[in-house]
């Protein structure tokens, strides 16, 4: 144990949290629903819906058009600004309750003469704090012990690492540059104690929260499709409003039955107030168009479908720190990945002991042991992990990887050895020098090297034997075979070593070295690993193992995970013969690249440059510091949950289990997103384009108004709200993973949504124009004993009812591109609810809707013809379907075969 203090006492701690309090930070501010709602009601749209409801009103109020109208107007508005703040204010709400259950971090801390992990929210000013490679200085304080680089870039911005050195005395004066730790800083190299000298809102990073205001978010890819498809419907919107307002006025003035025929008898005929009654509801007519042609539910839709995600992800062990990552992880064409934990089991144990003399060795008490005692010595005093002996038979670990974990762990019982020495100076373990040295003095004066066999042997001129005598290292190409052999049974090499000579000031490897041993560590593939991979290829994910395992070892772990399968120029690498490649060849082997043997950070961050100005989605998992570059460069980065708080504060996503195959969830899910996006989309366009056309046509057709307006606000307020809820929970289908990826600059609307938008929107404009002018069909509709006037209500009744079915009947369609419309329909559990609940709501409130509505209540015959002539759409779209896969392809059955 490095360091070890008595710490705070149970009631010690009590007594600090009362005088101090905890170390919590008090949430930053975020939009209240009433500021949300006030920013939605500035929305252009919302005003102009206001402005005509004040008209309205006004107008009513002097008898020139009906209060109804106005009642239509300030429910679209009531419902279109609530609605749409709700979904926001509760989404995001539940948005930050997941990341802020997610930072709850683990910190180690000593407590009552023990190093244990409590919360971070749990510290109090005075407690001693273990700060490790990795960590996030968890509150401020003052350094008890040890040096480290520390980066406060979260702080003040500046990249460039700080030293930080201990106190030299409990009661020496305190240096700010030098010996005090900011939270939010990462801990980049070396380790440390800390005493806490503040903590919650008290700490700088606490105070500056409460100043600050949340910065406004870069768009994301999808967002930014979304304001570009929404300014061409709303364009398309205001053109088809222009032109039905037109139409509206030449109908009053010369199609309509009582038209004058001339548009200055027009003028000379009819008062002044009817004159501007017709005007208004012109105007009217074409905001409400306007209203029906944007879809507001849109952004309800991809919240509830975010949110919806979120959680089901969250229970496959990924969280989603940032919405750009979910939508993006669909479009991913390569993956660099890391292999122990992620495709391992993450589980290390010592599989063999290599000695100097070529003896191996399964068990540590099979070694012989005067080098088994030093070999043990090396271990326990050489490492970053915390032991804790307080229970012999079975030592505690804190703060250890899971390297450090098995070579412990494979000393059993001898880890709680106590050793009479001293620490005289350390090296950290980091990815850059490959191997980490303790200078110890006291019962043995040695210092202690452990790190990769490559970098170590170099220095290595001795190897200890059997009896602890020093031999001469001879024959170094012979026990480099041994290693190979042992890399080849996938086997991660570890040496351990000795020296008489103590730590240089720069830090460098001592020499000469006597060698004790090498470690074989192996990590067995998870179960599920070669599925996972051979899931995401199918999917068209290049995935790149990138590891600091031997060539051999990686070589072994690629084949059986499956990832040279299928490629007879599969290319396997080392960091050192990446190194040797100009950026071009880098880009011409990528194609072909699957693993990089013995990687350094940099390789990474080089790998991902590369492969964005290729103009592929990169993926980038990581777990460690020097990760976190490269995971953040990517354009998703997937951190690992065991790895280190910089790498997650870099990600995107993060795998709580490190699992590959919980990694290929988050593509799944981002598929099925867009999907789901794409399937609102056909749908509300479909009921646009028909609503516009036979707005539009209506006129000409001798119909006024063929759907008032408060009618069209009823159809966009079921139709698009109730929509986003319908199409919100489709199924994450694993045939979406037989798919190519979604190119990154994909329009949002294919030419298949168009032929699908198109085809039944002018059909549905067709079908309603024949409702409304077939005799045959009016008759249905026609009671004997009524006045002309009451039929026609009756009719116009069963037309709306026609228009809301025919449109709902249209759901079916949308929501797959399959000719069977049954396909996964029960996966969508909100699906046929919320189609029931249209049909329910617009049969009751056709009876409720009187004058407002526009409408009677209906017989039974006659609800049955609605029925039976609005479902005419379903086999209008399946003909539609039999004609594409004819002459195009069926792109559900090419899915399935790719």
């Amino acid at each position: 144990m490095k360091f070890s203090f008595p710490g705070l006492t149970a009631q010690e701690v009590l007594t600090a949290r009362e005088q101090y309090g905890s170390n919590a930070v008090t949430s930053q501010e975020t939009e209240t629903f009433l500021d949300k709602l006030i920013d939605n009601l500035k929305d252009p749209i919302i005003i102009i819906l206001i402005v005509a409801l004040v008209v309205t009103v006004c107008l009513a109020i002097l008898g020139y058009t009906h209060w109804y109208e106005g009642v239509g107007i300030a429910i679209a508005v009531v419902l279109a600004t609530l609605v749409a703040t709700w979904s926001e204010y509760s989404n995001e709400t539940a948005f930050q309750k997941l990341l802020e259950e997610a930072s709850m971090i683990l910190v180690k801390v000593f407590r009552d003469g023990r190093l244990v992990e409590i919360s971070i929210n749990d510290l109090v000013v005075g407690d001693h704090i273990l700060v490790q490679p990795g960590d996030t200085v968890p509150t401020d304080g003052v350094l008890l012990a040890g040096h480290l680089e520390v980066s406060q870039a979260a702080l003040t911005g500046e990249s460039e690492p700080l030293r930080k050195q201990a106190l030299p005395s409990p009661d020496a004066p305190v240096n700010d540059e030098i010996h005090v730790l900011l939270r939010a800083s990462l801990i980049e190299d070396g380790e440390a104690v800390m005493r806490a000298t503040a903590v919650g809102d008290q700490t700088k990073y606490g105070a500056t929260l409460k100043e600050i205001t949340s910065a406004e978010d870069r768009l994301s890819p999808l967002q930014e499709k979304l304001t570009v498809l929404g300014k061409q419907i709303s364009a398309f919107g205001y053109i088809g409003a222009t032109l039905i307002a037109v139409a509206f006025m030449l109908n009053k003035i010369y199609f309509a039955p009582d038209a004058p025929g001339d548009i200055a008898l027009y003028w000379a005929n009819n008062p002044i107030g009817q004159i501007v009654s017709d005007g208004v509801t012109a105007l009217i007519l074409s905001i409400v168009i306007i209203v029906v042609a944007v879809p507001e539910g849109l952004p309800m839709m991809i919240a509830i479908v975010l949110s919806l995600n979120m959680r089901k992800l969250l229970n496959a062990k990924v969280l989603v720190r940032k919405l750009l990552g979910i939508e993006t992880a669909g479009s991913l064409t390569v993956l660099f990945t890391d292999k122990t934990g992620t495709l391992t089991q993450g589980q290390l144990v010592v599989a063999d002991f290599l000695a100097g003399d070529r003896q191996h060795y399964a068990k540590l008490d099979d070694i012989p042991e005067t080098l088994r005692d030093l070999a043990a010595f090396a271990l326990r005093n050489n490492t970053s992990a915390v032991i804790d002996a307080s229970n012999p038979d079975a030592p505690g670990i804190v703060g250890a990887d899971r390297t450090e974990q098995a070579l412990l762990r494979f000393l059993g019982r001898r880890l709680a050895d106590k050793d009479a020495i001293d620490i005289v100076d350390l090296i950290p373990f980091n990815s850059t020098r490959k191997f980490s040295g303790t200078q110890v003095s006291g019962a043995r004066n040695l210092t202690l090297i452990k790190g990769a066999p490559e970098i170590v042997l170099q220095n290595c001129t001795h190897y200890l034997n059997g009896q602890g005598e020093r031999v001469e290292l001879n024959d170094k190409d012979a026990f480099n075979s041994e290693m190979h052999t042992l890399s080849e049974r996938a086997m991660r090499l570890l040496a351990v070593a000795v020296s008489d000579t103590p730590i240089n000031a720069d830090q460098s490897l001592p020499e000469p070295l006597t060698l004790v041993g090498i470690f074989g560590l192996r990590d067995d593939l998870r179960a599920e690993s070669y599925g996972a991979v051979k899931r995401a290829r199918t999917a068209g994910i290049h995935v790149v193992m990138i590891t600091g395992d031997a060539k051999e070892t990686a070589q072994a772990i690629a084949k059986d995970v499956g990832l040279l399968e299928g490629d007879a120029q599969a290319k396997i690498i080392t960091s050192k013969e990446l190194g040797q490649l100009s950026d071009a060849e880098v880009k011409d082997l990528l194609p072909h690249l699957y693993v990089v043997a013995r990687a350094f950070p940099t390789d990474k961050s080089r790998l991902v440059k590369l492969a964005k100005e290729m103009g592929w989605v990169v993926g980038m998992t990581g777990d460690g510091v020097n990760d976190a570059p490269a995971v953040k460069n990517a354009d998703v980065g997937f951190a690992m949950g065991s790895g280190t708080e910089m790498t997650k504060e870099s990600s995107d996503i993060v795998i709580l289990d490190d699992n590959f195959q919980s990694l290929t969830q988050s593509v799944l899910y981002g598929r099925t997103l867009f999907k789901s996006i794409r399937k609102f989309l056909v749908f509300q366009l479909t009921v646009n384009v028909s609503a516009i056309l036979l707005a539009f046509l209506g006129p000409f057709m001798g119909f006024d108004l063929p759907l008032t307006m408060v009618q069209l606000l009823w159809i966009n307020m079921i139709m698009d709200t109730l929509a986003a809820l319908a199409f919100s929970g489709e199924a994450a289908l694993n045939r979406y993973m037989l798919e190519k990826p979604i190119p990154k600059d994909a329009h949002l609307i294919t030419g298949e949504m168009w032929s699908s938008i198109l085809t039944n929107g002018i059909c549905a404009t067709i079908l309603s124009l024949i409702f409304l002018t077939y005799a045959p069909i009016k008759e249905l509709f026609t009671r004997p004993g009524l006045t002309p006037e009451a039929n026609e209500l009756v009719f116009l009744t069963a037309f709306f009812g026609f228009f809301v079915f025919m449109h709902n009947f249209n759901k079916f369609n949308a929501r797959t591109e399959s000719l069977n419309l049954f396909d996964h329909l029960l996966d969508n559990k909100n699906f046929l609810g919320v189609v029931s609940l249209i049909f329910g709501l617009q049969i009751v409130f056709t009876y409720l809707g009187g004058e407002v509505l526009r409408t009677v209540g209906l017989t039974l015959p006659e609800w049955l013809y609605v029925l039976l002539l609005s479902l005419i759409i379903i086999p209008v779209d399946l003909i539609r379907k039999a004609i594409r896969n004819k002459f195009f392809g069926n792109p559900v059955l090419t899915t399935a075969q790719s």
